[in-house]
Parts: C-alpha cells; sequence; structure tokens
C-alpha cells in the first residue's frame, strides 16, 4: 500500500511539474510590464543613441551660425540675388521648388530664425498660393523632424519622472491634442520652435501633430506669401517689407479668430461634462449604466 501510494504521488507531481510548458523549458506567459508591452532595461537603446538626433539638430543650429549662412536670409540677399534666383524658377521649375522645399525644412528643423523672409521669398518666386504650398510643406517636414528628435531624446525620460500635475497636463492634451496643437500653430505669438516640442513632450501622436502643424500653419503662412508675391516692386524701389504686417488688427483679427473656433471642441466636452456631473466609479454605477465587459 505505501508502495503504490508514494509511487502514484511521485507520479502525479512529476507528471505536473514537468507538464507545466512555463516550467519545461518553455516560455511562460508575460506578465507585468512585459505583457504591457513596456521597455525593460535590456531592451532600452542606450542614452547616446536616443540623444544623437537632438543634438545633431543643435550642431546643425551652431554650424549655421558659425558659416555665416544667416546673411542669406535678409532681404538684401533677396535684392542682390533677385534676376538668378528668377532664373532658376523659370528655366528649372521643379527642382527650384524641390530646392525652396529643402532649404525650409532645414530651417525649421535647426530652428534657425528666418521662417518669416523665407516665407516672403516663395511668395517671390512662385506666386501667393504655390508659395504658401511649399512653404507649409517645408515647415511640416522641418517640424516633424525635430518632434521626432525630441521625442526620442526627451519624451521617456519626461513620462518618468513627470509629477501628478504634468501627468495631468498630459492627459488633458492628448484628450485634445489636434484642437490644442491648431490653437497654438494659428496664433502667432508662440514660437515655432517651442510648439514643435510641447507635444513631443506631452506625448502627442504623429499624425495628429503633423495634420495640426500643416493646417495650422497655412493661414500665417498665406499671409507673408501674399506680401512676397508683391514684393517685386518694392524691391525695385529699394525698399522692404514689414514682417510685423500679420500683427495689423485688420490680419490679427481673422487669424486669433480661427484659434478660437480650434478652442470650441474642448469647451464644448467641458461644458458637457460640467453639465454632467461627476460620475461614480464604475462598480458603483447601475448594472445598465456600466460599460460592456470585453468577451474573451
Amino acid at each position: 500500500m505505501t508502495g503504490k501510494m508514494t509511487g502514484d504521488t511521485t507520479g502525479d507531481t512529476t507528471g505536473d511539474t514537468t507538464g507545466d510548458p512555463g516550467t519545461r523549458g518553455g516560455s511562460a506567459e508575460p506578465t507585468g510590464a512585459d505583457a504591457a508591452g513596456a521597455p525593460t532595461a535590456a531592451a532600452r537603446p542606450p542614452r547616446w543613441r536616443r540623444i544623437w538626433p537632438l543634438v545633431l539638430l543643435l550642431a546643425g543650429l551652431g554650424l549655421f551660425f558659425a558659416l555665416g549662412l544667416n546673411r542669406y536670409l535678409s532681404f538684401q540677399a533677396l535684392a542682390d540675388h533677385r534676376d538668378w534666383l528668377m532664373a532658376q524658377v523659370r528655366d528649372v521649375p521643379v527642382l527650384a521648388a524641390l530646392a525652396y522645399i529643402a532649404s525650409y525644412a532645414a530651417v525649421a528643423a535647426f530652428s534657425i530664425p528666418g521662417g518669416a523672409v523665407l516665407t516672403i521669398l516663395g511668395g517671390f518666386l512662385f506666386g501667393t498660393w504655390l508659395g504658401t504650398l511649399y512653404a507649409v510643406t517645408g515647415a511640416t517636414v522641418g517640424a516633424v523632424a525635430v518632434f521626432l528628435a525630441a521625442r526620442t531624446a526627451l519624451g521617456e525620460t519626461l513620462r518618468a519622472r513627470a509629477g501628478g500635475a504634468v501627468q495631468r497636463m498630459r492627459v488633458g492634451f492628448q484628450e485634445n491634442a489636434l484642437s490644442y496643437l491648431l490653437f497654438l500653430r494659428l496664433i502667432p505669438v508662440f514660437p515655432f520652435w517651442l510648439v514643435n516640442l510641447v507635444p513631443a513632450l506631452v506625448g502627442v501622436p504623429l499624425a495628429t501633430y503633423a495634420l495640426g502643424t500643416f493646417v495650422g500653419i497655412i493661414p500665417g503662412t498665406l499671409v507673408y506669401a501674399s506680401v512676397g508675391n508683391g514684393l517685386d516692386a518694392l524691391v525695385t524701389a529699394g525698399g522692404t517689407p514689414s514682417l510685423g504686417i500679420i500683427f495689423q488688427p485688420a490680419i490679427l483679427g481673422p487669424i486669433v479668430g480661427l484659434g478660437v473656433l480650434a478652442l470650441l471642441p474642448v469647451g464644448y466636452k467641458k461644458w458637457r461634462a460640467r453639465r454632467a456631473g461627476p460620475q461614480p466609479p464604475p462598480e458603483q454605477q447601475a448594472p445598465e449604466q456600466r460599460p460592456p465587459k470585453g468577451h474573451a
């Protein structure tokens, strides 16, 4: 009897232990942070690999001024090279357009001051509408480069060290990301480089960021491109356009109005939430009010 019981017990225990896929040389089911896809210390790339895109952009900005290239982003340079620029647009229009878009993307990516001058140049060379399209395209490409560099270098660090207030700001911004981004892009008082960084640090999706940037900068770009379209007579007379034209009430007023319209969805959501009142946690709700559970 004892032998039989011992054999059965040993057999059951051995069978259960060796039959468990989690302990028989197989891989156990991932749990916790691994199951959620959170990066582990082994999977996280080295710090230098995360920060090198941002370092590259900062180095490009420094190199731009070190080589004195800033002198070409001026109306004097436009007047000096006017005939040559117009000849390039006339002889090789596609190549000229691509070169302009690439130059604008570099200016935006390296956060080089002079975007307004470059936008006026676009209107001067290509006309109001094509100048606006090319400038918006180049600016969006450059802004996306900054966004990706900042998100790679700083996004994970900020998430790890963010306190409660920062986390609440992140959640609020993410819930209404497109509306907030359109507002920041439309109102010309916010520096372009700053609006490139903030969405990356609060976790805005790339597609939302690109769309909000492209649409949000169209009105201001259109204003400066239209100035450039009428620049020929002014350059011939030796004059200089005013970069503060966008702050004139007749122009700034409609742009601010568009910014306010962009925030209407945010205001509506807050109004509905306040009207509905605080919601109890799911476990305290009536059965008919509880959200449906997922099926396995």
